[in-house]
């Protein structure tokens, strides 16, 4: 990734999963200004098909009981996290935010 790159994660349901591939639908969420380090989420919905065998894509196991349409980012302190209001939140600061 380099600095100027717009940063992105993916959140959405397997429909299909075939040979290391999966075909997943949801939501891109985006830092369009990396002062801001805020992820947008866009409202359009997308289909995505995703090696699993690249070594370039992480994948985080939501629980069943996470809410998709209801998920956002949100700081707290210094950390980053995803939650959906509810209970259940992932910290995403191990992954390299500043």
């Amino acid at each position: 990734m380099f600095e100027r790159d717009i940063r992105k994660h993916f959140i959405g349901e397997v429909e299909d999963y075939e040979n290391g591939l999966v075909r997943v639908v949801g939501h891109v969420f985006v830092i369009e200004d990396p002062k801001e380090n805020v992820f947008r989420k866009k409202p359009e919905l997308r289909t995505r098909v995703i090696s699993l065998n690249s070594g370039e894509v992480f994948v985080n196991i939501l629980p069943p009981t996470v809410d998709l349409e209801k998920i956002r980012y949100e700081g707290v302190g210094h950390d980053m996290r995803v939650t959906d209001g509810s209970g259940w939140h992932l910290d995403i600061k191990e992954f390299g935010w500043t």
